[in-house]
Order: C-alpha cells, then sequence, then structure tokens
C-alpha cells in the first residue's frame, strides 16, 4: 500500500484548509476550509474541485471555523455525497456557522448585483443557504476519544484541542499490508490555560505530523485578561458611559461573558445590564450548555442561582426591534456584539450610534487585521465610515490580550514536545511566511524534526508499499 497526501488548502495561508489523503483504494478529506482574505485566495473557491468527487469517500473535519468547513457545500453541491465526520458539537456549530454563510453569499451576490460593481453580468452566490443545508444529512457524528473505522483498514480518533466547542485533533491509524501508520493532524491548538476549554491532548506518537502554525512566530503576552477588562470597564463606568465589545460570536464571545460573570461576582465591576446582541452568539452559547462534557464550566453550569450563560444581569437580545433599542440606551451597560473586526453586523449600528459619545467605551476582544474598521479604530482614526456615513469617534477605545483562542509559539512547542518520538514527517501548516518559517526552525533546532513547509496544490508520498 502506497499512501500520498495533496495540499488544497492552509499550505501557504491560515485559510482553506484541505488534506486529501490517498491509500490507494480509499481517498479522504482531512477538513474543508473556505479561502478568506485576500482577493486572490478567495477566486480558488471557484476552482473546480481537483479531483473526481464521486473517488473520494468520507470527509474528517477537526472543528467549525469557516476555514475548516466553508467549502463543505460547495463540495456536496458538485456531487460528494460521503459521511463527513465531526464530533457532535463541531456538527451543531457548523450547521450554524454554514447557514450564516450561505445568507451571506446570496446577501453580498444580491448587493453586487444591485450596485453593478461584480465584473459578472449576473453574479452568484458560491453557495446558497439551501446549499448548505444539503450538507446536514451527511453529519456523521462521533464522541471523543473513541475510535472509529472509517474502511476496513483505517480508524479515526478525535482528541480534545481547545481552540472552540468541538475543536479535535485528529489520529488516523492506518493499517497497511506489513505494518501500521499514525498520521496525525493539530486542527488548530488552543490554549493551554484557556478558563473554558480543556488544554489540547497530547499525543505521544506520530509518523507524519500536520501541525498549524497560525501564531507560529509569535509569543503572547503574559497578560492578565480578566483584569484588563475590568479596568476598561470600570474606566468606562466612571465617566458615565456605556461599553461596547465586539466579538465573534463562537468562542470569544462566550469567554468574555464567562470574565464578566467572574468580576461581578467578584465585585470588580457593578453588576449592571449585560446585553449579548448577536442571534449567532446566543445559538453559540447554547450549545455550551448542550455540551458540557465538552468544556470545564460543567460544575460552574450546575449553579441554580447564576452562572456566566445565565444571571439576572444577562440579557439575550434576537430579534431586530430589541437590539434597536439599544441605540437610545444612556448609563452603564455592556453591549456584546458581532463581529470581532466591525466589519459588519449588528455591533456596527451600536458604533453608529455610540461612537460620537466621550463617555463611552468600546472594547476590542481580539486581533484586529489590517484595513478593518476595528484596526482604524485602534489606531486612532478620528471619523470612521458606517452605513456610508463618516462617524465622528469620540468614545475611548481598548484593547485586551489574552483572550485570543490560538495557541501560540511556546504553546504549540509544549505542545510539540508532548511526542516521545520524532514523527518521519511534520508538516507546518495553517500559517503564513514567517509564522511558519519560524515553527519550522524552532522544531527542526529545538527537537531535531524534520519539517515540511508544503505548498498549494503540492503532493507527497508519505509511504511505500507499507
Amino acid at each position: 500500500m502506497n499512501i500520498s497526501a495533496k495540499f488544497l488548502g492552509g499550505a501557504g495561508s491560515v485559510t482553506g484548509s484541505k488534506y486529501l489523503i490517498d491509500t490507494g483504494d480509499f481517498e479522504f478529506l482531512v477538513d474543508c476550509g473556505l479561502f478568506q482574505g485576500r482577493r486572490e485566495l478567495r477566486e480558488r473557491n471557484w476552482d473546480k474541485f481537483p479531483m473526481p468527487l464521486d473517488q473520494m469517500e468520507a470527509v474528517i473535519l477537526t472543528h467549525a471555523h469557516l476555514d475548516h468547513i466553508g467549502y463543505l457545500p460547495r463540495l456536496v453541491k458538485q456531487g460528494f455525497n460521503g459521511p463527513i465526520y465531526c464530533t457532535e458539537a463541531t456538527a451543531e456549530l457548523a450547521k450554524i456557522l454554514l447557514l450564516d454563510s450561505g445568507k451571506l453569499q446570496e446577501e453580498e451576490a444580491e448587493y453586487a448585483r444591485k450596485k453593478g460593481f461584480s465584473r459578472h453580468k449576473n453574479p452568484q452566490p458560491l453557495y446558497t443557504a439551501e446549499d448548505a443545508e444539503a450538507v446536514f444529512p451527511l453529519f456523521v457524528t462521533q464522541d471523543f476519544e473513541k475510535p472509529f473505522s472509517i474502511h476496513p483498514k483505517i480508524t479515526v480518533t478525535y482528541y480534545h484541542a481547545g481552540h472552540i466547542l468541538g475543536a479535535a485533533i485528529v489520529k488516523v491509524l492506518i493499517e497497511g499490508d506489513t505494518q501500521k501508520k499514525r498520521l496525525v493532524f493539530s486542527g488548530d491548538l488552543g490554549r493551554f490555560h484557556d478558563p473554558i476549554l480543556y488544554p489540547p491532548t497530547l499525543i505521544p506518537k506520530a509518523d507524519i505530523l500536520w501541525i498549524e502554525s497560525t501564531y507560529g512566530d509569535r509569543i503572547a503576552t503574559k497578560s492578565r485578561p480578566g483584569e484588563e477588562l475590568a479596568a476598561a470597564i470600570t474606566d468606562t463606568f466612571d465617566r458615565g458611559g456605556l461599553v461596547i465589545i465586539p466579538s465573534f460570536a463562537v468562542g470569544r464571545t462566550q469567554l468574555v461573558m464567562y470574565h464578566i460573570f467572574q468580576l461581578m461576582q467578584k465585585g470588580k465591576i457593578p453588576k449592571v445590564p449585560v446585553f449579548v446582541d448577536s442571534p449567532m452568539g446566543i445559538n453559540a452559547t447554547e450549545l455550551y450548555m448542550k455540551f458540557r462534557n465538552d468544556h470545564q464550566l460543567s460544575a460552574v453550569l450546575e449553579e441554580e442561582d447564576a452562572h456566566p450563560f445565565d444571571h439576572p444581569q444577562l440579557k439575550y437580545y434576537r430579534k431586530q426591534e430589541d437590539s434597536k433599542s439599544l441605540n437610545e440606551f444612556r448609563g452603564n451597560a455592556i453591549i456584546i456584539s458581532a463581529s470581532g473586526m466591525a466589519t459588519g453586523g449588528r455591533v456596527l449600528h451600536h458604533l453608529y450610534h455610540h461612537l460620537p459619545n466621550p463617555k463611552n467605551g468600546v472594547i476590542f476582544v481580539g486581533f484586529q487585521a489590517e484595513g478593518t474598521r476595528g484596526r482604524r479604530l485602534i489606531e486612532g482614526e478620528k471619523f470612521i465610515t458606517i452605513y456610508g456615513n463618516q462617524v465622528p469617534n469620540e468614545a475611548k477605545i481598548y484593547q485586551i490580550d489574552g483572550l485570543s483562542a490560538h495557541a501560540d509559539q511556546e504553546e504549540l512547542m509544549e505542545w510539540a514536545e508532548g511526542f516521545t518520538e520524532s514523527p518521519k514527517i511534520t508538516f507546518i501548516v495553517h500559517g503564513e511566511g514567517k509564522n511558519s518559517e519560524e515553527l519550522a526552525h524552532k522544531l527542526d533546532f529545538e527537537l531535531g524534526w524534520r519539517t515540511i513547509i508544503p505548498n498549494y496544490l503540492e503532493s507527497v508520498l508519505l509511504f511505500e508499499n507499507i
């Protein structure tokens, strides 16, 4: 048996993760992500899949972020109808995120059609909400740490990766004619000291390893995010202002809710209304309640009087009219709303109405990419375009470090040091340039590993005649 791998994404970029494994008589895909970001990357989503889909027999997912699942509707639309394996929480999150992605694709195509700025006469969505729904019957959910078979000679096991709810490290055990081989895919690794999610599981052995390198060149500051959050909130409240927290709906919103509840319980911030104004964030929070064994808060959530996701100060706003009612709110309160970089979503109308007031505070709780409204606000721009209008930025802007869902370089190395034997090959994936190169150098220099930074669409023979 020969085993080969083809890198259909997540190679030379932090997006579009797709790794095709071919064992000769069985081909399967690990992750099926959407390309995001630069135009040249996004255009890859429109390319025809590079193999006949009737030959591919399964997809294995690590977690539910769109850069790992967002191409699934396109894959199914082109003819794939095999099983899509994932953890139960990943399946439920994927349904939320894929439906939202499909709706956004439709809205963007319609907007381009109306405004006439597309290169195409009749712009079409990459896929629709209906296409996303066609994926759901193919999900085959699996438990953590319980091996399952996808082929008579191929067994897969999921281990906790941290990062987001349901995220998994994937171990694939392939039984050849003469020997067995282990392929391990890190997926996206979380933090080792996250207050909600389990730390990434240490895996002792891998013949071939795929390791992400999102922050392969970065060492996170040793900050105390709860204390920083308390300082920014109390500073704003001392001015008589309102706090707005742009936050990603899945993972980051729940972490912010946890810290705010803890701060209130400990008397470090006053007990004021906390509005979670994000339908997707609310749906994701409900899954944390449902899948209590997938995170570390099971004991906390058993408290009947109050816990981070259900307490007297917490108000969940699903309806748009409820959201709009906050436009006129004055005084001490906290609004948590998507999106995390202020690129869209309901948070925009909160910023539109509250940025001009110098009493108010806007707290960013994650990385702000270049060119986003969040980045421009942090850099101190005095006017921000929202809904086509120039909005004066008079509010105080804060940025809290230490809430990232990604392992930094030290944590990636800590996870790598959990292997008792050096992998034959370690592929450095899901990173760009310096991120991947620095992690590869560290693994080479400190652990003596053989590392490869693969190229997009590169094929590699992993084993011959096993």
